[in-house]
């Protein structure tokens, strides 16, 4: 049978409590992984190798240009060495245009869902041309929180994040985002194209208004150098935050059945994918973010640094 390694991490609180770290448990002493059964791209002109010229890179890092700093340096605190690979680009999605639009019109929603550091990215791009109008934001998690810091501490409080889930997925999202008894509440969800309907699905359940606007989405890189790919084939470790990484990938690797190293998702979706797609040796924290990430990256490199 094919297994599915699940690292367990505690959940990370809403921005409107006090913040605790995050424990990560092993397999001895700080990891704890449970096992379900699982299963099992197009992409760049130019890769960085984060590594000294004598070492081979042990985890490649997938996120599009200019974003996988921060994975990198936290696995450089590890004594990690990254190859840099960017797998998927961002595009314009079909309803860009009207977000500015929909944000500035009379109308307001008591709450808009940001599910993803690239939808807030957008988001804000669209918020400051409407002038900056009042908003109430729920995020998915702490990654996508801090997309906001700065301009919270700057926008005089027209830009509130009040709300993240208990676990940082859109179904748990879904269900928790507070709702004021029977009344009428309005979201507005600006989301990539390619994200599932849970989120809009699950807050109609509850009653919500939604109106979703498909701001993005993700395409493969133009191109792969191949020595570049064969560097990245010998890795151990490939990282990825996204089911479309996840397809990118697969897509470059001729015979996925023969690739026998290791994923390491940044949660339970992008895992989730990587079993619909037959990949083996699939990691993930119980809580989606970088230091539950860094974790199951660590766990994934155990048993090859074990030998």
């Amino acid at each position: 049978m094919v297994l599915l390694y699940l690292s367990s991490l505690s959940p990370i609180p809403p921005p409107c409590s006090s913040p605790s770290s995050l424990q990560l448990h092993s397999r001895t002493s700080s990891f704890s992984p449970s096992r379900i059964g699982a299963s099992s791209s197009s992409s760049i002109s130019q890769v960085i190798q984060h590594t000294p010229p004598s070492s081979n890179p042990k985890v490649v890092v997938t996120r599009e240009r200019g974003k996988n700093a921060k994975l990198i340096d936290a696995l450089a605190e590890q004594g990690i060495n990254c190859l840099e690979l960017p797998l998927i680009q961002h595009a314009q999605g079909p309803d860009l245009d009207r977000l500015a639009s929909v944000l500035s019109a009379e109308t307001t929603f008591d709450w808009i869902v940001i599910t993803s550091p690239e939808a807030g990215s957008v988001f804000l791009e669209a918020w400051k041309a409407a002038g900056t109008p009042s908003v109430r934001i729920g995020v998915v998690g702490a990654g996508t929180a801090s997309i906001f810091e700065n301009l919270m501490q700057s926008s005089k409080q027209s830009l509130d994040v009040a709300f993240a889930p208990s676990k940082a997925t859109g179904k748990v999202l879904a269900s928790e985002l507070p709702k004021d008894g029977n009344n009428r509440c309005t979201v507005l969800y600006p989301a990539s194209m390619k994200a599932s309907n849970e989120i809009e699905e699950g807050l109609s359940n509850r009653g919500f208004q939604v109106v979703r606007l498909n701001t993005y989405t993700t395409v493969p890189v133009d191109h792969v150098d191949q020595i570049v790919l064969e560097k990245a084939l010998s890795a151990p470790v490939v990282a990825v935050a996204s089911p479309s990484a996840v397809r990118a990938w697969v897509n470059l690797i001729s015979e996925p059945d023969s690739w026998s190293n290791s994923l390491a998702c940044i949660g339970e979706t992008t895992a989730s994918a990587a079993k619909r797609l037959g990949l083996k040796n699939v990691y993930f924290p119980m809580q989606p973010g970088l230091d539950g990430w860094v974790g199951s990256i660590l766990e994934a490199l155990r048993p090859r640094d074990s030998f």
